[in-house]
């Protein structure tokens, strides 16, 4: 007997944020929640730099224009480690 494993796409659909995080809905219905001091860009940003948010690579990423910043989804949901590299990689 073979199984497998739920494909589930990380596509993002909607952004908001509230309580020092940003919040990232999925296209199949996932939710995430980060805190905002991942991103110091965002974190200085305006409320209305924020807003001004759009999906780039049909929703693989964010992009915030207005302060030139770049979220992959696929990072958010990878382990702590890689995204500490990363992270690292981006300064």
């Amino acid at each position: 007997m073979s199984t497998s494993a739920a494909k589930f796409e990380s596509i993002a659909s909607e952004v908001s944020f509230g309580g020092g995080k940003l919040h990232i809905t999925l296209a199949d219905g996932r939710e995430l929640s980060v805190p905002l001091s991942w991103f110091p860009r965002l974190q200085r940003a305006t409320a209305a730099q924020r807003k001004k948010w759009e999906l780039i690579g049909g929703g693989i990423g964010i992009h915030w224009p207005l302060i030139d910043e770049d979220v992959s989804v696929e990072n958010l949901l990878a382990p702590p480690r890689r995204r500490a590299r990363v992270a690292r990689e981006r300064t």
